[in-house]
C-alpha cells in the first residue's frame, strides 16, 4: 500500500475557493480504481494549512491516478496555493503476525 500526503499552504483569500474545489474531486477519487482512502483536511492550527491524505493498492493504480484528469485538475487548482505544494509518499508494509495484535 502506498499513503500520499500532500501538504498545500493556501492564500488566506484563495482558501474557500481551494477548499470547494479540492473537496469536489474526494467524492469522485474514492470511486477510482485502488483507492483506499481519501480524505481532505485543515490544519487547526492554521485554517490556511490544507492536507488531502490518500491511500493506494496495489501500487501500479496510484500511478494511474497521477496520470489522470482528476489529478490535472487538483494541480491546476492549486494555482492559489501560497507556496508550492510538498506530496510525500510513504510505502507500507504489513509485516506478517501484525494482524494478530
Amino acid at each position: 500500500m502506498v499513503l500520499v500526503v500532500i501538504r498545500m499552504r493556501v492564500l488566506a483569500e484563495k482558501r474557500m475557493e481551494l477548499s470547494q474545489a479540492i473537496a469536489s474531486l474526494v467524492g469522485s477519487i474514492r470511486t477510482e480504481e485502488g483507492c483506499q482512502r481519501c480524505d481532505f483536511f485543515q490544519s487547526m492550527e492554521n485554517e490556511n494549512e490544507l492536507c488531502l491524505l490518500e491511500e493506494w493498492d496495489p501500487p501500479e493504480k496510484l500511478m494511474i491516478h497521477l496520470k489522470s484528469g482528476r489529478f490535472k485538475v487538483l494541480r491546476g487548482a492549486m494555482n492559489l496555493l501560497q507556496e508550492p505544494y510538498e506530496m510525500i509518499f510513504h510505502h507500507v508494509v504489513h509485516p506478517a503476525g501484525m494482524g494478530e495484535i
